[in-house]
């Protein structure tokens, strides 16, 4: 692996609510190289966007972390006051790129305006510089600099998108979280804005989270593979190795519910049974409930989490000894 930018050991960030406490992210552990884009997949409620928000410290009440460390250019950003981590990495050093852009962009001010505001808070520059800036990055980014001067509601899905890329990237931020990219857009636009995050990738250098339950964006794009199921990664390996010889039954699932253009789909694959209570998740392996390959040890004891071939690891009883 290239110089390690973000090493994460034991993660957990728990919502605690009037039913109970919601493990939403627990015990979670790996590491992002420098220019590297990490893809992390799995089904909707498995944790994907609150570990997002964890990384960026901006977990939303009654949400917190309750553990682990989160190291960032050789910082412990757990560790720092929220002042100092939002002037010295939020933004400058991790940003993000929310879900759901349409959501993202305020209705009352242009694009422009919302972009500027960054430049200015973070780098000082006066009202004109900070739009002459941020008209370079819509450029960057394919829109008309124009564009500067116009308000959400005029810009379509896409367009939209790009804005929030935009944002995300006016900083030149080292690494950027991009949780969901591509959601509510059409199949077109989206092959467009993946297209444009690889691009932007390798003229930045910048490393990239790629947070997603669309296992074929992930295979397009990603170095390296994380598949959370229930608040935990339970496979992590190079883009090849994860895709080419999936370990874990879940990952085997995931990628088996992608159709493919190759053959004839006579029937397509799903995964039965449903996501457990995060509140009372099931003993032992969480995914044991609904894998058919489920033997003695597996709703008894955690798995743990075992090297089966170089930079590929898996937590199933299938590999571990015991």
């Amino acid at each position: 692996m290239s110089e390690v930018i973000l090493d994460v050991q034991g993660l957990k960030t728990y919502f605690y609510t009037s039913k109970g406490i919601v493990k939403a992210v627990d015990n979670v552990s790996f590491k992002v190289g420098r220019g590297e884009v990490l893809g992390i997949a799995g089904e909707s409620g498995c944790g994907k966007s609150t570990l997002g928000f964890s990384l960026i410290r901006l977990v939303p009440p009654p949400g917190r972390i309750v553990g682990g460390r989160i190291t960032f250019m050789a910082e412990d950003i757990l560790k720092m006051p929220e002042e100092e981590f939002r002037t010295k990495v939020r933004w400058k050093g991790i940003s993000m790129v929310f879900q759901g852009a349409m959501n993202a962009l305020n209705p009352v001010y242009t694009v422009g305006a919302q972009i500027a505001e960054v430049l200015t808070l973070h780098k000082g520059l006066s009202k004109k510089e900070a739009l002459e800036e941020a008209a370079n990055l819509l450029k960057m980014v394919g829109l008309d600099p124009r564009r500067i001067r116009s308000y959400p509601h005029e810009l379509s899905g896409g367009m939209k998108q790009r804005v929030v890329i935009a944002m995300a990237l006016a900083l030149r931020p080292s690494l950027v979280i991009a949780d969901e990219p591509t959601t509510a857009l059409d199949v077109v636009v989206q092959a467009q804005i993946m297209n444009l995050l690889k691009r932007l990738q390798r003229e930045l250098k910048m490393s990239i989270i790629l947070i997603t339950h669309d296992m074929s964006l992930i295979a397009e794009i990603a170095d390296k593979v994380a598949i959370m199921y229930a608040g935990k990664i339970v496979e992590i390996g190079s883009s090849d190795r994860v895709f080419n010889n999936p370990l874990h039954p879940y990952t085997r699932a995931l990628i088996n519910s992608i159709p493919s253009l190759r053959k004839e789909l006579k029937k397509l694959e799903f995964i039965p049974g449903v996501p457990p209570d995060l509140i009372q998740p099931p003993p032992g392996c969480r995914f044991h409930p609904r894998c058919k390959y489920a033997f003695e040890p597996c709703n008894k004891e955690e798995p743990p989490m075992v090297e089966v071939e170089p930079g590929h690891f898996v937590s199933c009883w299938l590999h571990a000894k015991r």
